[in-house]
């Protein structure tokens, strides 16, 4: 019965969210959809730049409308964007129609997962890193807490096992 629900993962960037949906995606046979690449593909334009040319509240506008079309629809694994969860609407939405995992990291391992990647953002409108990741727990992690049907910490374990905490914990939901 867990193919037939949604699971959508929450949680800040560099937890690992588009690398476990997929494979929750693929070990369970469902679709999977990361919102960050949905609005890629349609406006032909990485994150980054979208996020310059409209800012922040242009880039929340546009997720928050794939988001509630992405999650209307039924048996799919969703990797939200970090800060998706700012929009009380996004939350609404995922909180009604299905499952969330939030995936917990520490940000020594934030920094560490994302310190070569040039499509966040947020981490390259300011020199200290540790700060703005730090800034962005402090505002964020509350609402991941607060739709979170479960909670998994992603620091010390690769990511097959903890897919598979995962797929047993939302067997015995």
């Amino acid at each position: 019965m867990i193919e037939k629900r949604n699971i959508f993962l929450v949680g800040p960037m560099g937890a690992g969210k588009s690398t476990i949906g997929r494979q929750i995606a693929q070990k369970l046979n469902m679709e999977f959809f990361d919102s960050d690449q949905e609005i890629e593909r349609r406006t032909g334009a990485d994150v980054s730049w979208v996020f310059d040319l409209e800012g922040e509240e242009g880039f929340r506008d546009r997720e928050e409308k794939i988001i509630n079309e992405i999650t209307k629809k039924q048996g799919i694994v969703l990797a939200t964007g970090g800060g998706s969860v700012k929009l009380k609407e996004i939350r609404n939405h995922l909180s009604a129609r299905g499952v969330v995992v939030y995936l917990k990291t520490t940000i020594e391992k934030q920094m560490a997962r994302t310190q070569r990647d040039k499509k966040r953002p947020l981490l390259h409108i300011n020199d200290n890193v540790r700060k703005m990741l730090e800034k962005l727990a402090h505002e964020r992690n509350p609402f991941y807490k607060e739709i979170a049907d479960i909670i998994i910490h992603t620091n010390y374990q690769n990511t097959k096992i903890i897919t598979n905490q995962i797929i047993e914990l939302l067997n015995n939901i």
